[in-house]
């Protein structure tokens, strides 16, 4: 049932990432790739914190 749940997150997240690519409004898309690229930091600070 997880595996189902997590396939179902990463649908909607590829989902909302084309939709916001295909709008064409350079601001959404610019706000999109910073979201992701601070999500990923901070996640990678937390996976390092983590393994300590």
């Amino acid at each position: 049932m997880s595996k189902f749940v997590s396939f179902l997150y990463k649908l909607a997240r590829t989902v909302n990432d084309i939709e916001k690519i295909s709008s064409g409004d350079p601001k959404k898309i610019a706000r999109r790739v910073k979201s992701k690229v601070i999500g990923r930091k901070i996640v990678s600070k937390i996976c390092r914190w983590t393994k300590i």
